[in-house]
């Protein structure tokens, strides 16, 4: 019981924990960390467009019209997540945004593994079919499913340390 009850008025352990100062900092190392995976993805992708559509393609989901447009603007998408995330701006909006797209990304590379297509992600640069013995689908889905978590976290508490949102609300 103890630390789950107010006491004398006091918010318990997990309230404080979760509403206190302590979250805005981790909240802030939530916002950086996430913001790095997005800059990270989004700059691997966003020099080479043609490999980032051609590993959008291997995924044999969308017609063939969409396959450019998402392909070249996936890394684009990314990197403004990644510079919203890094100022602070408008954290809750881009939480969700990441984590539809995390479940669009959970969803591409279950349906993938389902289907037996042999490919790597690209969520990271790169793309296109492998050899089954490289495929790393759990893996891919289990990282991402993290990245999930905390977008999560941030939809929940967006406000955080050294952010615009904090800095427009004051």
């Amino acid at each position: 019981m103890a630390g789950q009850q107010a006491d004398g008025g006091r918010p318990s352990g997990w309230r404080r924990a979760v509403d206190g100062a302590a979250a805005e900092w981790f909240g802030l190392a939530v916002r950086l960390g996430l913001a790095l995976v997005w800059g990270w993805a989004g700059l691997a992708k966003v020099s080479d467009p043609a490999e980032a559509a051609q590993a959008v393609r291997a995924y044999e989901i969308l017609p063939e019209s969409l396959v450019k447009p998402v392909g070249w603007g996936l890394p684009f998408l990314e990197l403004a997540l990644a510079l919203l995330l890094v100022l602070g701006l408008g954290t809750r909006i881009v939480a969700i945004v990441s984590g539809v797209l995390l479940l669009v990304f959970i969803a591409g590379i279950s349906s993938a593994w389902a289907r037996g297509i042999s490919i790597d992600c690209g969520c990271f640069g790169g793309g296109g079919a492998v050899d089954e013995s490289q495929t790393e689908y759990l893996q891919e889905i289990l990282r991402d499913s993290g990245f999930l978590l905390l977008s999560a976290w941030l939809v929940y508490r967006p406000r955080t340390k050294l952010s615009v949102d904090a800095w427009l609300a004051a």
